[in-house]
């Protein structure tokens, strides 16, 4: 432990700075590795639990795969744009009804928007959707389509990697930009404005509005949102089946091995954590400063 000439071990050592000592300056004695203290205040995961966190992240990868799944539909004339509005209306209106359920319970004390300014907001939305549906229809006309679907997918990509999973409420500024960028592309690409005006409201529907409402079913029905992440994450899978056997498999993978081999690895390899802690560490002030402040 100790530098070779050191001095004998009559003249004790001191771990102080304010001293000269006839010691080196990297001379510690044998009680330096008794302070020595491994793997001090790590968090043990249960997997069952970290199964419970990483369905989110299926679950948003079914989110996507269903999005594709009906801008897929409504290109190859399979779906009507209409159906798609009527159908984005009543589980928007659904999924407030619920919102407004829980905030209720949970934020009963505090101030909420008011369901005027609630219908404000989305009349606005919708307006301006609608009235700049036919100049999105044709934003991307002097693109190459092998371009847009490039873009597109790597836009959805960075909605996943950015997706704020620990607390999706509201969903993040990168995240949603991105996923709402990609449904501009792809909505340009079908074959008329009410397509797009309809592509647009299911994406706004998808990607902003349902992680918020899957946030309160996390925080308030853990139940239920178990339930919700299993029933997304089919028909996910299965939408996309009806257009893609393979996308399907893949997809189904993905969502196994990020919901159950991942957790399984992540409690696998933390009983090969070692962190060690001791006189090393930097030094924390326990002393109340707050008097010299003022």
């Amino acid at each position: 432990m100790g530098a070779d000439g050191a001095p004998s071990q009559s003249v004790p050592w001191r771990k102080v700075l304010w001293e000269r000592q006839p010691f080196p300056d990297n001379y510690v004695d044998q009680r330096f590795l008794e302070e020595l203290r491994r793997n001090e205040g790590i968090r043990e995961y249960r997997y069952w639990a970290v199964v419970k966190e990483a369905s989110l992240v299926g679950q948003q990868l079914s989110c996507v795969a269903i999005f594709i799944t009906f801008w897929l539909y409504m290109e190859q004339g399979l779906l009507a744009p209409e159906t798609l509005l009527w159908t984005s209306l009543v589980c928007g209106l659904l999924g407030y009804g619920l919102y407004q359920a829980f905030t209720s319970q949970t934020d009963s004390c505090s101030e909420t928007r008011t369901h005027l300014a609630d219908l404000q907001s989305a009349a606005l939305f919708l307006s301006f959707t609608f009235g700049f549906s036919p100049v999105l229809k044709t934003l991307t006309e002097s693109v190459s389509t092998d371009t847009v679907y490039a873009m597109s997918a790597v836009m959805l990509l960075a909605h996943l990697v950015s997706f704020p999973y620990g607390e999706p409420s509201p969903p993040g500024s990168l995240s949603l930009n991105a996923a709402l960028f990609a449904s501009v592309c792809l909505a340009s690409r079908l074959p008329g404005a009410l397509h797009t005006f309809a592509m647009l409201s299911c994406a706004l529907l998808v990607f902003a509005l349902w992680p918020c409402l899957l946030q309160r079913l996390r925080e308030n029905s853990p139940l239920q949102f178990t339930g919700v992440c299993v029933g997304v994450c089919t028909g996910g899978v299965g939408g996309l089946a009806s257009q893609s056997l393979g996308g399907a498999v893949l997809l189904s993978l993905a969502v196994v091995s990020v919901t159950f081999l991942c957790p399984l690895l992540l409690v696998w390899l933390q009983r090969h954590k070692d962190n060690i802690h001791g006189p090393w560490d930097e030094a924390e002030i326990c002393e109340d400063l707050s008097h010299f402040l003022h």
